[in-house]
């Protein structure tokens, strides 16, 4: 049987000398991983006798607790040293003149933000708003969204503490709620859009846990289709600063709207960069549909003398293509690098007359 006092004294040395975090990883995984040297003692006891079981379990869970306890203190002692060289290299003299010229950026989300509002208020849409925590009722429910539904699970949505009634308060999924409270409190005609923070379950390079959204809602007696299609085909026009531009409605499924409707546009994605209005490809650049007739009655609207449609976008995916940003991450981290490349001027407030981007 392998000797543990060696072993141990032979892992704690290479912990101890692991000059950065991924060398400390491989180590970990090589020792406590699930096929790590610890990980094959703890198999063989199923072949020992009880008593053989009873002392050995208890010497490798041993070694297996002070191997992690080694792994832990030398992450925190590179974390420690890789903050000291980080700060010492950051470090700023601050008895130096301020620079002549204002350096702060509106961030892309910002900008982003009131090119959409610049547009769709043009196209008379009125702006509104909601708070970030919502009742699973302006969530979900008036939204048709089932109990069973998969968002409504605790791998897609942040919940709160239960309150003293046993409900749940939330993180907004998405701004709908804000069109849940619209029609609860005006009547219609109503034409608004409801721009801001959403949350989920979800980190990688094109999702984050906090997003940013823009959703528009209108309600009359007489919409279709064809009044969606047309709003967004000058709104993405208009945004992305092209004369023409093709657009294609795919079917799919909304359970807050029927029919549901994903909304492609035309681009060229040849020489390494993507181009609206032009070429034969196409991508995918908002969900949208006429809306569901149960959300208008749950919402107090009479669905057989209204309807209307509603339609989303993703506001941090729509800065990431038209300013060619190719990962989401940095839009969070307040990196002043990123934002004096990627940021706006503050004088750059966005008018159509003059042009978006300018």
């Amino acid at each position: 049987m392998t000797d543990l006092a060696e072993l141990e004294r032979d892992l704690t040395r290479a912990i101890a000398g692991a000059a950065d975090e991924r060398t400390l990883e491989e180590l970990r995984v090589a020792a406590l991983g699930k096929k790590g040297t610890i990980a094959e003692l703890l198999k063989t006891l199923g072949s020992m006798s009880p008593e053989e079981r009873k002392i050995n379990g208890a010497r490798f869970n041993g070694l297996r607790d002070s191997i992690a306890d080694a792994i832990a203190t030398r992450k925190r002692q590179l974390e420690s040293a890789g903050l000291d060289e980080r700060l010492q290299a950051e470090r700023v003299d601050v008895t130096l003149p301020a620079p002549e010229i204002p350096r702060g950026t509106i961030h892309p989300v910002s900008h982003v933000r009131d090119e959409i509002i610049a547009i769709l208020a043009d196209l008379d849409f009125k702006v509104a708003e909601g708070p970030d925590i919502e009742t699973d009722d302006y969530n979900f429910t008036r939204l048709n969204i089932p109990p069973e539904h998969p968002a409504r699970q605790m791998h897609d949505t942040f919940y709160m503490k239960p309150q003293a009634d046993g409900s749940r308060t939330l993180l907004r999924t998405h701004t709908s709620p804000v069109q849940v409270r619209t029609m609860l409190m005006q009547k219609p005609p109503i034409r608004v859009i409801a721009p801001g923070r959403t949350y989920r379950r979800d980190s990688d390079a094109t999702h984050s846990p906090m997003f940013h959204q823009v959703e528009g809602l209108v309600i009359d007696e007489e919409t279709h289709l064809g009044h969606l299609k047309w709003v967004l085909e000058e709104f993405c026009k208009a945004f992305f600063e092209v004369p023409q531009l093709k657009m294609r409605l795919r079917p799919s499924y909304f359970p807050f709207t029927e029919p549901s409707v994903e909304v492609d546009i035309q681009c060229d994605r040849s020489g390494g960069q993507i181009r609206f209005g032009e070429g034969k490809g196409w991508m995918e650049i908002a969900g949208s549909g006429m809306v569901h007739p149960r959300v208008l009655e749950l919402c107090g609207i009479d669905p057989k003398r209204y309807q209307g449609y509603a339609f989303g976008f993703g506001i941090d995916r729509l800065a990431m293509l038209k300013y060619g940003i190719p990962d989401l991450r940095p839009f969070f981290e307040s990196d002043l690098r990123w934002l004096k490349h990627y940021g706006f001027a503050a004088l750059d407030i966005p008018a159509l007359h003059e042009g978006l981007s300018r």
